[in-house]
């Protein structure tokens, strides 16, 4: 979810082009990051576009500079170091690619809402599981079923001593 924070008034309806609009994307609740720290680069994409992908820079690349936002915390910034390794590079900076529709603006919007998603993932805190045991009544269940199919295979294989077979 974008949010839009509007700088200025609202003085008149006729002014509203001269707003200055200052984009925040939502991570959490308690997080929020100015658009304006978002770089988008375009190239050629290799994906759907028929004549167009020849001549048209469709693809888009987001970088994110995590290292120096100043709206995340310490911890927050190692969780997401942690969490998102193979996409941030030495210098910190979190790398996202689009390339999945025929038009900039679309792969554009799909890099800040999958930037959004990872971090999002990052930032959860998960519950830490309780290492637990096997329940008695499992283990007995367990060892029935060993008996009974050790029964079985001993039945099986007992040698018919009797002589019932003979005609």
């Amino acid at each position: 979810m974008i949010i839009l924070r509007y700088l200025g008034s609202l003085a008149r309806h006729a002014e509203l082009d001269k707003l200055e609009a200052k984009a925040m994307i939502e991570i959490t609740r308690d997080t929020c990051i100015n658009e304006d720290k978002l770089v988008f680069k375009v190239s050629r994409s290799s994906g759907p576009g028929g004549q167009n992908i020849n001549k048209l820079n469709t693809r888009v690349t987001l970088f994110f500079d995590v290292s120096n936002c100043q709206s995340l915390s310490d911890l927050q910034k190692r969780r997401i170091f942690t969490h998102l390794s193979s996409r941030v590079d030495k210098s910190g900076v979190l790398r996202v690619i689009s390339q999945k529709f025929r038009t900039q603006r679309a792969n554009r919007r799909a890099a800040v809402e999958r930037l959004q998603q990872l971090l999002a993932d990052s930032l959860e805190i998960r519950p830490i599981r309780k290492k637990s045991k096997v329940p008695y009544a499992a283990k007995q269940r367990r060892l029935e079923e060993k008996r009974r199919r050790s029964l079985l295979k001993r039945q099986r294989s007992a040698k018919n001593l009797t002589g019932d077979f003979a005609d």
